[in-house]
């Protein structure tokens, strides 16, 4: 098994055997592979402990305080973050030191640049928090578990609304034509739908607020929490959105020891320094097979703690954002677009038979139905029309239902 140690150093590793071994043991292990004295260690998986100043605050750590206590006891697993503080100094293993400046080589433009591009890790995001509705959360997760077994990536963008004080709400998710394998995601983008699905969004007084995409069980094997090429697709979308809130969420099927198996989400956003990388073209776009998934490629060095680098640890670039859930106003039953079985008349029929007890503004609140029917309704007037209705529940205009009622009736 594989610990991540943060330190003032930044990140490094540390092998275990397994979790059952006591905070005793873990602090020997890293003495021995980091160098740092078991005296001098105080270690915690409260990262607020590389903010203490004092021996007074380092006492007030006290999770990891007893060594006879097994780390197994304290959800501690293969990847799980272990923050350590430490007294003294100590030699990390790096790269050569070339002489620069006066004393030296002469520093180029580019080593100039290299010296402001200094990638730290970004403790605050710019959302507060982001809530998935319940039901569209579902029918994404019990698609890529129950049809697809996790056995290929899946994607998808995230709508909802952001408040004031910067909470994400996500009530739909929409799925563009793709491919998925079991290590690479291709959204088949297609301009026209995006732009209908757009259209919708606004009419129901939301719009586009995240990315969405899963982990195949093949990759849950791996050292990362993401990878190389998710990264750059991430960074991508967020770049693209022009928003400080955008969101990116991750779900993955995590198999414990015992063989159960718990469907999780987690929740970051791209840091500011991974967007202005992106977005001014140091990502090394081009990933070979020999290359380390946990690691991004740049073109030129950045700095990374004290070390001119080409290569950047995943983790750098991703904010943790806190995850909630919530009832939204619309539901997730109408049949997904995008997906393996093709959506027909058939289903608008059926979806309007079981819902014949309710007003004809429950029938339609469900952005997927509304998708399917922008297909045979004008964009500019009727869909507009119909997602006031549904954005403020009221009453649908006769006309609507008939038209709609006459549609399913050719299925």
């Amino acid at each position: 098994m594989l610990l991540r140690i943060r330190s003032r150093d930044g990140l490094e590793r540390v092998t275990i055997d397994n979790a059952h071994i006591t905070v005793s043991q873990l602090k020997t292990l890293i003495q021995s592979q980091l160098q740092i004295p078991v005296q001098n260690q105080t270690i915690s998986t409260n990262q607020n402990l590389l903010l203490a100043k004092t021996p007074a605050d380092l006492h007030k750590f006290t999770d990891m305080s007893n060594p006879n206590t097994p780390l197994s006891s304290l959800n501690i697993s293969h990847g799980s973050i272990i923050f350590l503080s430490y007294e003294g100094e100590r030699s990390i293993k790096g790269p050569a030191v070339q002489p620069a400046g006066s004393f030296g080589r002469k520093m180029t433009m580019d080593d100039l640049i290299a010296k402001q591009m200094r990638v730290s890790r970004q403790e605050t995001p710019h959302c507060d928090s982001v809530s998935f509705d319940r039901d569209c959360a579902n029918a994404f997760q019990h698609y890529v578990n129950e049809t697809l077994a996790f056995a290929v990536k899946r994607g998808g963008f995230m709508y909802g609304t952001v408040s004031d004080d910067k909470k994400v709400e996500v009530n739909f998710i929409y799925e563009p034509p793709q491919q998925g394998t079991e290590d690479l995601l291709y959204l088949l983008r297609d301009t026209e739908e995006e732009k209908t699905v757009d259209a919708i969004a606004a009419g129901l007084g939301m719009k586009k607020v995240g990315f969405i995409f899963t982990q195949t069980i093949i990759q849950n094997k791996k050292d990362y929490t993401l990878s190389n090429r998710e990264v750059l697709q991430a960074v991508e979308f967020h770049a693209e959105s022009h928003m400080e809130e955008w969101v990116t969420a991750l779900v993955k099927l995590e198999v414990s020891d015992d063989g159960s198996a718990a469907i999780h989400f987690e929740a970051f956003q791209m840091s500011d320094m991974c967007v202005r990388l992106f977005k001014e073209g140091w990502f090394e776009s081009e990933i070979k097979e020999g290359d380390d998934p946990k690691l991004s490629k740049m073109k030129k060095d950045v700095v990374v703690g004290v070390k001119d680098v080409k290569e950047v640890d995943n983790d750098f670039f991703l904010v943790v954002i806190k995850i909630l859930d919530h009832q939204g106003p619309l539901s997730s039953t109408f049949p997904i677009e995008n997906r393996n079985t093709q959506v027909t008349m058939r289903a608008l029929k059926s979806h309007l038979d079981r819902a014949q007890s309710l007003p004809l503004v429950k029938w339609i609140s469900d952005f997927h139905l509304l998708l399917f029917l922008a297909r045979f309704l004008d964009l500019n007037s009727d869909i507009p029309a119909l997602t006031q209705c549904v954005q403020t529940q009221t009453a649908v205009p006769e006309g609507y239902k008939l038209l709609i009622n006459s549609l399913a009736d050719t299925a």
